[in-house]
């Protein structure tokens, strides 16, 4: 499902690609930033099923999510996985990382995996693992802050005043 954007949106695609739907809460929190963010760029979310757990082992839920997520890749775009353990980036860097895939026109896909994490497959499939924090995070809350961090990449590269922190700590 399309988020929007502006018809500005310059040549590149940013999806993201996430297991589970969230609660309702957060789900509004999360649909905001993402429509803020697509403002921005151009913007597609992806939503698999979770796969229950109740008869089968957590490498099984990943292998089964990981299909899933798999099958929705799109085929020429840099897959990006969020995990905990992959590279660090300040918001700054995170928005020039953007600014040279959009540069490029290289399409862009973010994936996130459900409550037992990504698949080694999925894994494979990567070129890059980003970490969101140094914390595991529930899978919402993950989509929350890369949503927010889209929109803020945005807002950097266009000079607008959302990110505030300015030069000293980044």
């Amino acid at each position: 499902m399309g988020v929007g954007g502006a018809s500005t949106a310059p040549a590149v695609r940013l999806s993201i690609i996430a297991v589970g739907k969230p609660r309702r809460l957060l789900g509004e929190a999360i649909a905001e930033y993402e429509l803020r963010a697509a403002r921005y760029w151009s913007l597609a979310v992806d939503i698999v099923r979770e796969e229950p757990a109740r008869s089968a082992t957590e490498v099984q839920v990943c292998e089964r999510e990981g299909e899933r997520l798999l099958s929705r890749l799109p085929s020429s775009a840099t897959v990006v996985v969020c995990d905990e353990c992959g590279r660090d980036f300040t918001s700054a860097q995170f928005a020039a990382w953007l600014s040279e895939r959009r540069d490029s026109s290289q399409d862009v896909a973010f994936v996130i995996g459900g409550a037992y994490g990504l698949s080694s497959a999925v894994r494979e499939r990567a070129t890059l693992s980003l970490a969101l924090a140094p914390w595991t995070l529930p899978h919402e809350m993950a989509r929350l802050v890369l949503a927010e961090q889209l929109y803020r990449a945005g807002t950097i590269l266009r000079g607008e005043p959302y990110h505030k922190i300015g030069s000293r700590n980044e």
